[in-house]
């Protein structure tokens, strides 16, 4: 599937049930790269807005650059009214920004999609000197029974989930694409879900099966017997370590 593609039908369950990030995640990103107050930020690969929300609370300028027609819209319904925050098609390979038009990158659940060398190239062309850039993921945990079975069953019924899941970047990669070292700092994440909020999240996630695909209906008989067997009084909590990672390119 085109990564470009991969979540245009998916944006209002996106909307409504993916994980914002801690508060603390952002303020380190700040501290770690001396982000003086109203600096213009990159958003790279956007999405819906998520991140670009929590710096333009901040008081940055923010331009959100996005490939996904579907997602961008989404942002810019979110986030249009704000007198700071931009909107743009491009990749982080082809941002279509400015040379030195930002004091700094991010790219919140974005940069395993990334062509290294190339995106690391543009990155350091939309960046002013050192080229800061800021990577950070919520990583699903899989330290309660439920969350060993949520796992388990996107690996027996998902579309590709082992070949898309963020967890394959390690810190070789990261070592390639920052120079000359780079920090990391984690956070507690969580949410809490009723079963349409459980399944979903689940849907928001471009490897689980969309009603029509033949895994589909397995898919959702899974959830609910998940559902069913770990619920306490009508929920379930999804548990994150929220990594962010920071330095120069």
């Amino acid at each position: 599937m085109d990564a470009k593609a991969r979540f245009s039908d998916r944006v209002a369950d996106y909307v409504k049930y993916r994980p914002s990030y801690p508060y603390e995640a952002i303020d380190a990103i700040v501290a770690a790269m001396h982000l003086a107050k109203g600096a213009r930020v990159a958003d790279i690969g956007s999405g819906t807005g998520i991140s670009s929300k929590l710096f333009l609370e901040r008081g940055f300028e923010v331009v959100g650059i996005e490939p996904n027609a579907e997602m961008r819209a989404a942002a810019e319904i979110a986030l249009g009214y704000h007198p700071k925050f931009q909107s743009t098609d491009g990749t982080a390979e082809h941002t279509g920004i400015e040379d030195a038009s930002v004091a700094l990158a991010i790219a919140a659940q974005a940069f395993h999609w990334f062509q290294l060398n190339e995106a690391r190239a543009e990155l350091r062309r939309i960046v002013v000197p050192p080229h800061a850039v800021a990577l950070m993921w919520n990583e699903r945990l899989t330290d309660t029974a439920f969350l060993r079975d949520y796992e388990a069953a996107l690996h027996e019924h998902s579309i590709d989930y082992a070949a898309v899941n963020h967890r394959n970047v390690d810190r070789a990669a990261l070592a390639r694409f920052f120079e000359p070292d780079f920090e990391t700092f984690t956070f507690p994440n969580a949410q809490r879900f009723d079963r349409a909020g459980f399944i979903g999240r689940a849907l928001s996630s471009s490897y689980v099966p969309q009603p029509g695909h033949p895994k589909h209906d397995a898919m959702m008989a899974a959830l609910d017997e998940i559902f069913a067997k770990h619920q306490v009084d009508g929920f379930v909590e999804f548990r994150y370590l929220t990594s962010v990672h920071v330095g120069t390119v």
